[in-house]
C-alpha cells in the first residue's frame, strides 16, 4: 500500500501536526488501527508525565495478618472488620482460586 502524509489536528492542544507516509507504514506494520491522536509534543509530554506518577512513592499502612498474624503492610488504609492478608497468606488464598 502506497501512503501520503497526512494532516491531522492534536485531539490535547489542537496544533496540526504531520502523520508522515513512514509513521503510518510503522504503524500498519504493528498493527495499530487508529491514528495518533496527539502531536509528538503531547505525546511525549504524556508519556513523561505517566512515568513520573509511576516513580511516585506509594503510601503503605501497617496491619497485622488475619490469617496467619503475621505484621504486614498494605498499599490501602484498612478498615476495621475487615480481613486484612499478608502478601504469603493473599497468594496461597488466591492459588486456591
Amino acid at each position: 500500500m502506497e501512503y501520503q502524509d497526512k494532516t491531522l489536528k492534536c485531539k490535547e492542544c489542537g496544533a496540526e501536526f504531520i502523520f508522515s507516509a513512514g509513521e503510518q507504514a510503522f504503524y500498519a506494520e504493528k498493527g495499530f488501527e487508529n491514528e495518533p491522536a496527539r502531536c509528538p509534543a503531547c505525546r511525549s509530554a504524556r508519556k513523561q508525565r505517566q512515568s513520573n506518577n509511576e516513580g511516585r512513592e506509594r503510601v503503605m499502612y501497617p496491619a497485622i495478618c488475619s490469617e496467619c498474624g503475621a505484621p504486614t503492610e498494605v498499599p490501602f488504609e484498612p478498615k476495621t472488620g475487615r480481613p486484612i492478608l499478608c502478601r504469603e497468606c493473599f497468594r496461597r488464598q488466591r492459588e486456591q482460586y
